[in-house]
């Protein structure tokens, strides 16, 4: 009954894709039609900072700069953009508010705003891969600026360069409470029998079930694949049934030779996790020694606001990819992405902000002041490294807080960080997608 089940869930879903992608044909969306704020951003893909800098004041002096995203540290940045614009015109001054919603309610907000002639928000700062992809991007809402600086720093073309621009990459990484007697040596074993990691469900946060369907990317699926080889033959013989159950789900979703071990990771985990609210109270529980044995996924720069005390420590979790022998993969990793709005009322000082942010120590200073937030400047994190030491930063009291960087973290046999693609995100979120629906729909029943 499953098995009929998911197949008319996944051929409606593959139809209703088909229809949407000829409605965008059919219907000409603005993302062919080259608008006023396209026509700027050619034009500040060439310039400087500075020269950026001066067309913002021009345009933006005691004016309101309006802003959403999905980090509230944009209001913490913005200050810094100002008093930077201030350093070349001392009589410049701007008014700014910045806006966090809720829920995933910034989609909304974004589709609401690109509906008027002139918008209230000038950018964004945006996270999901997938639905930036499909509801923001194919339909022309959200427009990608490639800033001159980074282009340089990351050696490319802006004129070139294909996709979205990242502020920053963050990690959720396994970590498990080491006051009992688990162990986990292998990303196996967090799907093992008895294991329910804390996990913020696939509903709560979309980045979480980007996560999932990532691992069907023929890379990912692979690690997972040398991973389960390393395992012993009592752990083999648990998965074996399952990774056998899953060959023909693969060859319908047409996903690569491993495709099976990444289904079946998935199955095991979407049928073990303990679902939370947020990372904060993972966290919360897992640092506490009371929590013998506990395993979670979430944000690794929570540790930062652990309070120590008798019964609570950072010294009571282990980071599973910082043990010696870890095998498999360490967490995930997803973006923050900068755009302006198609509508943009000062798309000059848009670009000029999104420019300071990204190619500016002081600029990416509100995230990267924290581990687990990488710049995706080379340059920029290189400085933000040398001012806040994060990978020294737990010392040797603290060896869990001892960041060891992106390069580290996203290299096989190393952290092995499984990155979201925003475009494989959106091509499989109608087949990977609404299968890992189906598996959530029956756990929930």
């Amino acid at each position: 009954m499953k098995r009929k089940l998911l197949a008319t869930v996944l051929v409606f879903a593959m139809a209703v894709g088909v229809l949407a992608g000829c409605g965008n044909k059919a219907g000409g969306t603005s993302k062919g039609e080259e608008t006023a704020v396209d026509k700027i951003i050619k034009e500040a893909q060439g310039m400087s900072m500075e020269e950026l800098a001066k067309k913002a004041i021009e345009e933006s002096n005691g004016k309101t700069f309006y802003g959403v995203g999905n980090s509230s540290r944009g209001k913490s940045a913005l200050p810094k953009f100002i008093a930077y614009l201030q350093t070349i015109d001392p009589n410049y001054n701007m008014e700014f508010e910045w806006q966090q919603p809720k829920n995933n309610k910034i989609f909304e907000q974004l589709s609401s705003d690109s509906l008027k002639s002139q918008g209230t928000f000038a950018m964004t700062l945006i996270q999901d891969g997938n639905q930036i992809q499909t509801k923001m991007v194919d339909t022309g809402i959200l427009k990608t600026y490639i800033p001159k600086e980074w282009a340089a720093a990351n050696a490319i073309t802006p004129s070139k360069y294909e996709g979205f621009l990242p502020l920053q990459t963050l990690n959720k990484v396994f970590m498990f409470n080491n006051t009992g007697s688990a162990s986990y040596t292998n990303c196996w074993d967090f799907v093992y029998e008895g294991s329910h990691p804390l996990f913020m469900g696939v509903d709560s946060e979309i980045v979480g079930k980007n996560f999932l369907m990532m691992l069907t990317q023929d890379k990912y699926a692979g690690w997972l694949k040398a991973a389960y080889d390393k395992l012993d033959a009592t752990k083999k013989a648990y998965f074996e049934p399952t990774i056998k159950a899953m060959q023909t789900d693969a060859k319908d979703l047409g996903l690569g030779a491993n495709g099976a071990y990444a289904l079946a990771w998935i199955k095991l985990w979407v049928n073990s996790y303990n679902e939370q609210t947020d990372d904060g109270p993972i966290c919360n529980i897992l640092v506490d020694a009371s929590a013998k044995d506990q395993s979670g996924l979430l944000v690794y720069s929570k540790l930062r606001s652990v309070k120590e005390s008798a019964s609570v420590s950072v010294n009571n979790i282990n980071v599973a990819a910082y043990q010696d022998g870890y095998t498999g993969i360490g967490g995930y990793g997803y973006c923050h992405y900068l755009f302006l709005t198609k509508n943009s009322p000062l798309p000059w000082t848009a670009c000029a902000f999104i420019a300071y942010m990204t190619c500016t120590e002081d600029g990416f200073e509100a995230w990267g002041k924290d581990m687990g937030g990488y710049s995706s400047n080379p340059m920029v994190a290189q400085e933000i490294e040398a001012k806040f030491n994060h990978s020294t930063a737990g010392g040797t009291e603290y060896p869990a807080k001892n960041d060891r960087g992106y390069d580290w973290w996203t290299s096989e046999g190393k952290g092995e960080l499984v990155l979201e693609d925003p475009k494989y995100c959106s091509e499989v979120s109608f087949t990977v997608g609404s299968w890992i629906d189906v598996l959530d729909h029956y756990k929930a029943e």
